[in-house]
Order: C-alpha cells, then sequence, then structure tokens
C-alpha cells in the first residue's frame, strides 16, 4: 500500500465514522428510520474489515462504505472507538512492546530483560520509561517493571476480591487512576480473574467496557491489553500475531519475538486461539503473508498446520 493510498483510506475511513456519529436516534424495527441494528455485529470483524480495506493497493470503499452505513449508532461507536485503538497504537510501537513483556514475561525472565537493557544502553528501563511516557500509562509500565506481583498462593482471598470490585466501581471519577494501576499491577493473576468475574457480576458489564468510557488513548489502550492479557494470555498473542500479519508489511520484528519467545511456553495454545478466531490457521497465514528468509524460520518455529 502506500502511502498515499494508506492515508486516503484512514482518512475516509475515520471521516465517514465521525460524520455517522452525529446521528442522534438508533435505528430499529419499527421506526421510520433507514438503518437497524445489524443483527451479526461483531466489532472486531468489522474493524478487521476496515483495516484491511485500507491495507491493500487501493482503498476499498465498498467494504468500508458496507460496513459503516449498515450499523447502528451503538455499533458505529463502538467500531469507532475500537478503530481508533487500533490506529493510535500498532503492534510495533515501543509502548505496545513495553507493555507486551513487562506484562507477559515470568519474574525471573523479567529480571533478565531488565539486567540486558541496562547492560545494553547504560540506563536503567525505569529512567527511559520515565522520560518517555506520561501518565497512567507511565505509571502502569513502572508498576510492572518493579515485578512487584503478588504470587499466588492457591488460597483464594475472597473479601480482597469484593474490596477490588469495589474499589474499582468507585474509581470511574477523576483522579482515581492510583486505584487502577494498584490492581492491575500488584494482585496475581488468579485473583483478578475473580476480580473480572465479580466486576461484570456485580455491574452488568464487562470492566473493559468501563476501561473505554474512563480512560482514552495509550492508557485506554494499555488497561485493555492487561486485562486480555489476565483473562486469556493466549488470545493476547494470537491478537498481536494477527495485527502483525494485517500490516502492509509483516511486522517480522513482532512476529520473531512472540514466536520466539512463545515458542517453549504456550504457542500451541496461541496457535488454538488463532484459528478459533480467525477462522485460519496461523501456520497458514504465515505462509500466506511472509517472503522473503524469515518465512522458513517463522514456519519452523509455528511448526505444523492446525487443521
Amino acid at each position: 500500500m502506500s502511502v498515499t493510498h494508506g492515508k486516503m483510506g484512514l482518512s475516509l475511513t475515520q471521516e465517514i465514522l465521525s460524520h455517522l456519529g452525529l446521528a442522534n436516534k438508533t435505528a430499529a424495527w419499527g421506526t421510520l428510520g433507514t438503518l437497524r441494528t445489524f443483527l451479526s455485529f461483531n466489532v472486531d470483524k468489522d474493524v478487521q474489515r476496515l483495516l484491511k480495506a485500507i491495507a491493500g493497493q487501493g482503498v476499498d470503499r465498498i467494504a468500508i462504505l458496507d460496513v459503516l452505513t449498515n450499523r447502528s449508532r451503538e455499533q458505529r461507536q463502538l467500531i469507532s472507538r475500537a478503530f481508533h485503538e487500533r490506529t493510535q497504537q500498532g503492534p510495533g510501537s515501543a509502548e505496545d512492546v513495553a507493555l507486551e513483556i513487562l506484562a507477559t514475561r515470568t519474574p525471573p525472565q523479567l529480571q533478565e530483560c531488565l539486567a540486558v537493557y541496562k547492560h545494553n544502553f547504560q540506563v536503567d528501563a525505569a529512567e527511559d520509561i520515565k522520560s518517555e511516557t506520561r501518565g497512567i500509562l507511565r505509571d502502569l509500565l513502572l508498576a510492572l517493571a518493579k515485578g512487584g506481583r503478588e504470587a499466588y498462593t492457591g488460597i483464594i482471598d475472597y473479601n480482597l476480591a469484593a474490596q477490588d470490585v469495589q474499589a474499582l466501581k468507585q474509581a470511574e471519577g477523576p483522579s482515581t487512576e492510583r486505584t487502577w494501576v494498584l490492581v492491575f499491577t500488584q494482585r496475581n493473576p488468579e485473583h483478578l480473574i475473580r476480580v473480572l468475574n465479580q466486576y461484570q457480576w456485580y455491574t452488568g458489564h464487562e470492566l473493559e467496557k468501563t476501561v473505554r468510557a474512563r480512560f482514552h488513548g495509550a492508557a485506554c489502550v494499555a488497561l485493555l491489553n492487561l486485562a486480555l492479557v489476565i483473562r486469556n494470555t493466549p488470545m493476547y498473542f494470537a491478537d498481536k500475531l494477527h495485527q502483525a500479519l494485517q500490516e502492509t508489511e509483516p511486522n517480522y520484528q513482532a512476529l520473531m519475538r512472540i514466536l520466539i519467545s512463545r515458542s517453549e511456553t504456550d504457542l500451541l495454545s496461541i496457535r488454538a486461539e488463532f484459528r478459533k478466531k480467525f477462522g485460519k490457521s496461523l501456520y497458514s497465514s504465515l505462509q500466506d503473508a511472509v517472503k522473503g528468509d524469515c518465512r522458513s524460520a517463522l514456519l519452523a518455529l509455528c511448526r505444523a498446520e492446525d487443521l
């Protein structure tokens, strides 16, 4: 995709999203509106289709219009938010890579990464995080870099889970970022899964909905990614691999980093989640998208086709 085509497609999509959001009534059965709620709506599939529409040699205007003129106002708002999250912070940004490493490595692996970072760059990673990021994103990354997440003891603390749920419910207003940082970076994953489930039971909606309403930009993306890591780490990596393969040129650094780092831990689970969500195996996707010398190495790491 040329730079001109890419900018044209992104601008067209964003312009339509912004104008369609002005409708003040939701189309529904029995009204005089021309739009009705799309019954088979899937925000991830729609965003993927929009991204694919602007990623080719030319802009697929038909695909863009088909999605954006056949969704209700609420559905378009979800698409708009997800689309901006995806285009504001891609899978290769420094912040995204930092979050991936800090949130998914074991304590010994994390300490080794931080030691190598200091040796190679003659500065602590924390100092670079302080200088290159700001706000809650900086606080999240610094807290994760400290490696202070509690270890799972096998004992379920129901009272603490209930306290965390209440704290997050009360932290929906301004100046409450510290609560989000504390819960997301200090509690062990097993505890956090219980918190996420109880939050949904008490409020009637997933915590991610609150995150999207409460935060914006890189901070929102970081918290959503942390929530996905907690809920389903293989799915988190399946999404990142899919994003890396959807770019005009595959993001070879992201593909190599993920396949190498997960090849001895959970790559089989990642492959299963990839096929389940995207309807195509990771192996076939790599075969179709990757060219050159990296192709054989990536396929060897992936190992086999998933039928």
